[in-house]
Order: C-alpha cells, then sequence, then structure tokens
C-alpha cells in the first residue's frame, strides 16, 4: 500500500523522509524478494518540471519510493522543520549500492547514455564491483519513447535477467519510458540516474565532497557541461518565485498556525455513506496523528469501491506529513479508476495547499 511510507510534500511533491542506508537497503530488500521497486530521485529540475508537466508530476506521486537528491530540497526542508536529515543523491546511492552486503550479486541494466558511454560503465563497474555486476547495456539513441519501447527491445532487457535497470534518458523521457514499460520490465527495481551512468563510465567526473555538501555540484558539472547552465538558469529562477512566493510564506504561516493551535491537538473523522464516501475531517492534523490517520484512510480503500469526498469545513491545520499522505491515497484511488474530492475548503487549509504548490492537484468542489 502507498500509505505506508513516511512522507512529506516538499516542493509540491510528496518524498519520503529517509537516509541513504535505508534506501539501500529499500532496493536490496525489494531484489530479495522480487518486489517491484520504482525509485525515483527529485533535484531541482524534477521539482520545476513537475510544475507544468502532469505526466511527470504523475510519475514521481506514482513510484514506490522518492528521495530527495538536491541540496536546495533539503534547504527547504530544514527551513520547514520538516525531518529531512540528508541528501540522498543518485549517485551516492548507487556507489553505496555497490559496497553493500549482499546474499547475491545484484544484476543491472543500463539503458540510455550518449553513444559508447553506457558501454563504458558496463566494462567499468564489472571490473571494479564485488556485489554489483552489469548484465547488459543499450543506448537507444536520440528516438521517439515509441521506438524505444518496443517488444524486441523490452525482451532484450528481460533476457539479460537484471535486478535492477538503470535508466539515463533525461528527466522527462527516462521518467516517460519508465512509466510506459515498468509493467513489461521483469526487473524489480527500476529507477532514472541518468548522471550515474557518466559517472561509472568516466565520462565526466562528480564534484568533489566539499562541493556537494556546500550545494555547488552544479558549478562544477557546468565547468565540465557548460550547455547545463540554461537549464540551471531556469531552474534557478523558479526555484527563487518558488521561495518568495511559497516556501518563505509557508514557512511563516505555519509557524504562526502551530503557536494558535499549540494548546490543541487530535481530529475526528466522520464517515457518511450513499453513491461516495463522504469523510468529514475536523481538527489539527500533523506528523504526530498520522500513523492511526493512514490506517482509516487506506481502510476506506479496502471497505469501499465508490469516490470519496473529504469535507474539510471543520479542518482548522494541516501539515505537509498529511498533505503528503493525501497525494499517495488520491494517486492509490486513481489507480483504481476511483476519484477524491475535497469539498468546503477553508481559507486556511486552502493557503496552506497553496503554499505547499499542490492546490491545483485536487479537485475542490
Amino acid at each position: 500500500m502507498l500509505l505506508d511510507r513516511d512522507v512529506y510534500c516538499l516542493l509540491g511533491l510528496p518524498i519520503d523522509s529517509t537516509s541513504l542506508d535505508k534506501a539501500v537497503s529499500q532496493i536490496v530488500d525489494a531484489v530479495c524478494a522480487q518486489e517491484p521497486f520504482f525509485l525515483s530521485t527529485p533535484n531541482l529540475n524534477f521539482v520545476v518540471a513537475a510544475q507544468s508537466d502532469r505526466d511527470f508530476y504523475n510519475s514521481v506521486v506514482s513510484s514506490d519510493f522518492v528521495v530527495a537528491d538536491g541540496m536546495p530540497l533539503i534547504w527547504v526542508a530544514k527551513l520547514l522543520g520538516l525531518p529531512f536529515k540528508e541528501r540522498v543523491a543518485g549517485s551516492t546511492l548507487f556507489h553505496k549500492l555497490q559496497n553493500a552486503q549482499v546474499e547475491k550479486t545484484i544484476r543491472i541494466f543500463f539503458f540510455g547514455g550518449e553513444q559508447g558511454v553506457a558501454k563504458l560503465a558496463h566494462e567499468q563497474l564489472n571490473s571494479t564491483s564485488s556485489s554489483v555486476e552489469s548484465c547488459g547495456f543499450h543506448d537507444p539513441g536520440f528516438v521517439p519513447l515509441a521506438e524505444m519501447s518496443s517488444i524486441n527491445l523490452i525482451n532484450k532487457i528481460n533476457k539479460a535477467r537484471p535486478d535492477f535497470v538503470l535508466v539515463a534518458l533525461g528527466a522527462k523521457k527516462g521518467q516517460a519510458w519508465i512509466q510506459a514499460n515498468r509493467a513489461h520490465i521483469a526487473a524489480p527495481v527500476i529507477s532514472h540516474l541518468g548522471a550515474v551512468i557518466n559517472f561509472g563510465a568516466g565520462y565526466i567526473l562528480r564534484a568533489p565532497e566539499c562541493w556537494q555538501n556546500l550545494g555547488l555540484e552544479w558549478v562544477w558539472r557546468i565547468k565540465q557541461e557548460p550547455t547545463l547552465w540554461r537549464r540551471y538558469w531556469s531552474d534557478g529562477l523558479c526555484f527563487s518565485r518558488m521561495l518568495l512566493l511559497q516556501v518563505f510564506p509557508l514557512a511563516i504561516y505555519d509557524r504562526v498556525l502551530l503557536m494558535r493551535y499549540r494548546h490543541q491537538q487530535g481530529y475526528q473523522v466522520e464517515e457518511e455513506h450513499d453513491s461516495r464516501l463522504k469523510l468529514t475531517v475536523s481538527g489539527i492534523i500533523s506528523a504526530d496523528e498520522m500513523k492511526q490517520l493512514k490506517l482509516i484512510l487506506e481502510e476506506t480503500i479496502v471497505r469501499f469501491s465508490s469516490d470519496i469526498v473529504i469535507n474539510c469545513s471543520k479542518l482548522r491545520y494541516i501539515d505537509s506529513a498529511f498533505i503528503g499522505t493525501l497525494l499517495l491515497y488520491q494517486e492509490e484511488l486513481n489507480q483504481r479508476g476511483r476519484d477524491l474530492t475535497l469539498t468546503q475548503v477553508n481559507k486556511t487549509i486552502r493557503r496552506i495547499l497553496s503554499f505547499n504548490n499542490v492546490l491545483k492537484r485536487f479537485e475542490i468542489l
């Protein structure tokens, strides 16, 4: 169940509060159990792209695990008081996986990268790692999504029997390719980790750790790949607007509300069912109450097959833990062909949703 995660809404995306070690363990566990595991690693570029591209946003919210790859995300999380202790960069995650203690070698298939780079990453990995090995690679080139999703190509990947398909096609195209083909790929783990192939092949060098910790890895990347400056410039402008119009106002507004309700806590859920399940949620909802509320929401998915309406008129406060869970709840319903609607959303809740950049994600009546 998607709701069984410690997730928070951060810059409009539901992101798991986790550590590098836990993320590695999640991958290893998925490989051992041969269970589907779609990992997304949002950085600032993901956040910006998700603003205008609904399909790209859907690829993140439908992932099995989402980690914060990018220091700006961690800085924002700390400003908002969210429990994100460290950046979980895709490149660091893969490096850690290469040195993990595993019962059997994890088989990797490299898909994408510039011409010849996937082959170099394949050869380099097999000459340096013992816990991870490359079982194949393919560079589809600059072709349409449909052409790189052919039955023959999917069969090529599956015949290699990988445990982990590592995709490098550019964030938007990579996430779209995963969404289109994940159901047909036998490998349990799949993730778009574009820079990993370049780093693994030695095609480009990763920034020194001190640069990474200071959030200056983008400067190092521009030095090696000058054409990236346009993307970083555009992302930086969008991020600046988000800081001014959403992040800083949310940090202030959230603190004001917490002071106002510091001696109050708890919520109630009232249930009414006709053609749709109607939930009236009242009170104050924060991360401390989420465990029980998740059980209630999960129960509604199992017990009922109708669309669901949540009446928000009596809600006084919600935090990013509830919003993140609500995004996953909506996704779970949508996967089952059902809809979620929020009604009678008061000004306070509407403002919180807007500052969290998710107001447009919900149908509100």
